[in-house]
């Protein structure tokens, strides 16, 4: 995952013409940092089914391009409303509610545009239109926002509920992140299905982190404002369960993304180290 950054400048050129303001905006976010987990994960599945992780690069920042633009319709106004995203102005203050949600709508689009353009197989490409459509649409992310929004109005939201709404809202994408680097390495079903396991694991343990951050952190080390959800009254992890069983059910489902790796031998040592790395962020 060397230069990623410049990689993901290869397929968001700015261009000078009477829309450049959209690409403008879409670079704004997609360039603006962040941990880049969802491409590594591309990368790092793609070398433990014994790939070539060049082959993964388009696939890596087709996950990414969607991950940027759900943040940016996320901080709308109409949603959670927040005015920053990584220690930044959020894209609707800096361009206008308007041309941040046709930002989002840009980087959604293009995203899979991107995914025609790797070097693999086109029976391979149409499978990976078919994984990442489906895990980011109303099946998958995009289904886990509409329930998330659905519990705002509820006190006290059933924990099962809450598990639901963070395997389709966070766990989808992650899964679609995995199951790509597979697909790039021509991995085997056996292989998917692992993957799979250890993205869902990984997705509630970093929801839950999530949770935990934003009653123990600090804005300034999140770069985003920490206690809406409380101020919210939003039902999470830490609000049904306390803050220490919060912290438990991190260390089961890191135990269990780990566990999933065994097909994997050796090659899986990156994953293992993600997953722990991920469990004890700070941001």
């Amino acid at each position: 995952m060397n230069n990623f950054e410049l990689v993901l400048k290869k397929y968001l050129p700015l261009k000078n013409n009477l829309q450049s303001v959209i690409y403008e905006a879409m670079a704004y976010s997609l360039e603006n940092g962040g941990k880049r987990i969802r491409p590594l994960l591309v990368y790092e599945f793609c070398k433990a089914c014994g790939g070539d992780e060049d082959k993964a690069e388009a696939y890596a920042v087709a996950v990414e391009m969607i991950h940027t633009y759900s943040l940016i319709h996320d901080d709308l106004p109409c949603m959670d409303d927040d005015d920053m995203r990584r220690g930044k102005a959020s894209n609707h203050k800096v361009y206008g509610e308007a041309n941040a949600l046709l930002a989002g709508d840009g980087l959604l689009t293009l995203a899979f545009e991107v995914l025609t353009k790797a070097d693999l197989p086109s029976e391979n490409i149409v499978r990976a239109v078919s994984v990442l459509s489906s895990c980011a649409g109303a099946d998958g992310m995009i289904g886990g926002q509409i329930i998330d929004l659905e519990n705002e109005t509820k006190d006290n939201v059933p924990i099962d509920s809450l598990r639901t709404m963070d395997l389709l809202k966070t766990g989808k994408l992650i899964e679609a992140a995995c199951v790509l680097g597979c697909l790039a390495a021509d991995g085997s079903d056996d292989m998917i299905e692992a993957a799979k396991v250890y993205a869902s694991s990984i997705g509630l343990a970093f929801q839950i982190k999530d949770d935990i951050l934003d009653v123990t952190s600090s804005t300034e080390e999140l770069g985003k404002p920490v206690g809406s959800d409380k101020d919210n009254n939003k039902s999470t992890y830490v609000s049904l369960l306390g803050l220490e069983e919060s912290e438990k059910l991190v260390v089961d489902f890191t135990n269990k993304a780990k566990a999933s790796l065994k097909i994997f031998g050796d090659k899986g040592s990156a994953l293992s180290k993600l997953a722990d790395d991920l469990a004890v962020r700070r941001k």
